[in-house]
């Protein structure tokens, strides 16, 4: 069983938000933002250590209650186990963050299968259940909200290397906009939050901060903005279903759209090569 911690999660008055990969990056961010607002948090991720510190900063800072669930979403039992400890902490899911993720650097094949299935597990079928397991709640009090953290790769066309990452981005875009199209009547709102390149840990973890770094200025943006604009595109009257944050992620998408195809793969073929690690 994951460990789980806790300080007075039952007896909370205000509503819960519950945020994947929330141990660093845009899910530190996005619990950080929620709590502000209001939401005690539950915080998922494998690094217990780092739970704990942003839970122990949110008690303090925004007088909000946390539940932590250090627990690897890899396992296919995890969300099943993450439903349990819900319900045995009484805790009821209004605003849901579907945001862990990794990319896999290399080649399709330089990959062994079983690292490839975690990764599906984590970014694609986790996703999938998680969401399936609260959205009848959400569906019942007649309120929610589910953002699914997305990417720019999955509007643009595919390139080399980090294969399946694009695809899973370019499903869950696809997949929220089906929830949304779905949930229209019963008071839950669904968001694809779609951002492009976003100083963080992730590029760390997977080996291209070199690369990356060479990306120009205005490519960036940071989590605060990014987070921020997520939850501003769902908590709308009319959400934003593919939420796409600053002004050239925007440009990037609409290009994407608009221009022949075999252009727009060809441009996106040869800038990957400048950012995305190579034998």
């Amino acid at each position: 069983m994951a460990g789980t911690s806790s300080t007075g999660t039952s007896s909370t008055s205000g509503p819960w938000a519950l945020v994947t990969g929330a141990s660093a990056g845009i899910g530190a961010e996005f619990a950080r933002q929620l709590a502000e607002r209001g939401y005690g948090t539950v915080l998922v991720a494998r690094r217990a250590d780092r739970l704990q510190e942003l839970a122990l900063y949110l008690r303090e800072r925004y007088t909000v209650d946390c539940l932590t669930v250090p627990l690897d979403l890899a396992r296919t039992d995890s969300v099943a186990e993450l439903e349990s400890v819900l319900a045995e902490e009484k805790v009821e899911v209004e605003f849901l963050v579907n945001n862990a993720g990794y990319g896999v650097p290399g080649t399709f094949t330089q990959s062994d299968w079983p690292t490839h299935t975690d990764s599906l597990q984590v970014m694609l079928t986790g996703v999938c259940e998680l969401t399936w397991r609260l959205l009848p709640g959400m569906q019942q009090r007649g309120r929610g909200y589910v953002v699914n953290v997305a990417s720019l790769a999955g509007l643009v066309p595919g390139s080399a290397r980090h294969t399946l990452y694009g695809a899973t981005k370019a499903f869950l875009i696809r997949f929220s906009e089906s929830l949304a199209a779905e949930n229209t009547a019963n008071g839950v709102k669904v968001s694809a939050l779609c951002p492009g390149f976003t100083h963080s840990e992730f590029h760390d973890v997977i080996g291209t901060r070199e690369q990356v770094g060479k990306m120009p200025a205005w490519l960036w943006m940071d989590a605060p903005e990014v987070v921020r604009y997520g939850i501003e595109s769902v908590v709308r009257d009319d959400p934003r279903v593919i939420a796409i944050p600053g002004y050239a992620n925007q440009t990037i998408a609409a290009l994407a759209r608009k221009l022949p195809y075999t252009l727009t793969q060809s441009m996106i073929r040869r800038e990957a090569r400048r950012w995305r690690a190579q034998d």
